[in-house]
């Protein structure tokens, strides 16, 4: 089975191919800008329009070797007008399951495609059966999500696909108006969806308001309320749960709570340890632990940080070894700790736990850099994400270093912005 997609302004040039076997039929399913000439056989054409382009899907049904077993295939729709979204399978003539099977093999990139086509598609792209079935066949593809707070102090969110790095990072629109002045919000991914949560002003106090955007609905919407309100705070995301730890909070708020969310349930529940402090700088999730690394107390300058082990629900403190090196943004790759130091220019320090000891990486370039970086990963690839969007990434077993430089990739950064970055996070639809 084959799937090509052409977009509007791809159609006469290029082609997307994805190659699938179902039994002995082969499929070809095409988007194609009108006036393009029509493959032979089409048993289904639905009229779009898309950014002012009038697009004709088409489904070719062609049986390889057992023609005759598959004439009911090759019978016109009733009309070139009849819309899909009036049938009441995904495919007029097609089993849903093979339906699922082609459409579920087409990149990420086309979904917003995929979902003009009619209103029974979009819900389909939209659903948890089209997350759960990409899931099962690993036919999922991450993309970065990056926080941004602008010149204006208004927060903003940027898209990039890895896959297409050239064509760099896009905008998110639509931000809750709410947020959009906010300080110390959390910013995590659970599941298909990013969360804005809590949060606070120059004159308001903490908020408990959580919102949610769908990455496959572009949508937002309002999510459920954090037991306590913070801001400045660790926000992580494990095992369907999601984790909103010490920070700031109201008058009345214990410094030492910390909050979950179970997805299943769509409830958060608050709980009390003495371990969580409220001056947060980082957090990251190694072997299945929870480690915060905490502020340096008005006392003592020493900086310390506690680790959360889900198993038995309690909080300890983490090995000093470990801590003294954690200088910077931190991100696992492979079951293996890197930091990114920016002391002193930009370098990765890796954490080797059988010898109790940090070992530098490499440093990075200081023309590609624009420090502050947030960091996020992708199967064996660091992204390194600076002001302005500027990203270079490069691969934890095939980076080579040049007189101590690592060797990168980069991703073009935002022309003429100087956007600060709070955050990054992958998200896989």
């Amino acid at each position: 089975m084959a799937c090509v997609i052409l977009t509007p302004q791809e159609c006469i040039t290029q082609k997307v191919t994805l190659t699938y076997q179902y039994s002995s039929i082969r499929f070809h399913f095409y988007i194609i800008r009108k006036g393009i000439r029509v493959p032979k056989n089409s048993i289904l054409e639905e009229s779009i329009r898309i950014d002012q382009f009038q697009v004709n899907a088409h489904l070719i049904v062609r049986d390889l070797n057992c023609r005759k077993g598959m004439k009911h295939f090759e019978s016109e729709s009733e009309g070139s007008n009849q819309t899909v979204s009036t049938q009441s399978s995904l495919i007029n003539g097609l089993p849903d399951d093979i339906a699922l099977t082609c459409l579920a093999r087409i990149p990420r990139r086309y979904h917003s495609l995929l979902k003009c086509v009619s209103r029974t598609w979009r819900d389909l792209v939209c659903s948890k059966q089209w997350q759960s079935y990409r899931e099962k066949h690993n036919l999922t593809e991450t993309w970065i999500y990056a926080l941004c707070k602008d010149k204006m102090e208004q927060l903003c969110c940027y898209v990039l696909d890895p896959n297409l790095p050239k064509k760099g990072w896009k905008r998110i629109p639509d931000l809750p108006p709410h947020c959009l002045k906010r300080k110390g919000v959390g910013f995590e991914v659970l599941g298909k969806n990013i969360y804005f949560l809590g949060g606070c002003g120059w004159i308001e106090d903490a908020t408990d308001e959580v919102y949610s955007y769908d990455a496959s609905r572009n949508a937002w919407t309002e999510a459920s309320p954090l037991s306590t309100a913070r801001c400045y705070f660790a926000c992580e995301s494990m095992d369907d749960k999601m984790y909103a730890i010490g920070g700031l909070g109201s008058k009345s708020s214990d410094p030492h709570s910390w909050d979950t969310f179970d997805s299943n349930t769509n409830t958060w529940t608050s709980h009390m340890d003495p371990n969580v402090v409220p001056e947060i700088e980082d957090s990251v999730i190694l072997n299945g632990k929870i480690y915060i690394k905490c502020g340096s107390s008005a006392v003592s300058s020493h900086v310390y940080a506690v680790v959360y082990d889900p198993l038995n629900g309690t909080w300890q403190h983490a090995d000093s070894d470990m801590v003294c090196g954690w200088r910077g943004p931190a991100i696992v790759v492979e079951d293996t700790l890197y930091v990114l130091d920016q002391s002193s220019g930009t370098r990765v320090m890796t954490w080797r736990k059988d010898r109790r000891e940090w070992e530098a990486f490499g440093r990075l370039s200081a023309v590609l850099t624009r420090p502050p970086c947030r960091v996020v990963g992708i199967g064996k690839k660091i992204f390194v994400v600076g002001k302005g969007l500027s990203t270079v990434v490069f691969d934890v077993d095939k980076a080579a270093n040049v007189d101590g430089v690592l060797v990168t990739t980069s991703v073009p950064k935002l022309p003429a912005s100087d956007d600060d970055v709070i955050s990054c996070k992958s998200l896989s639809l």
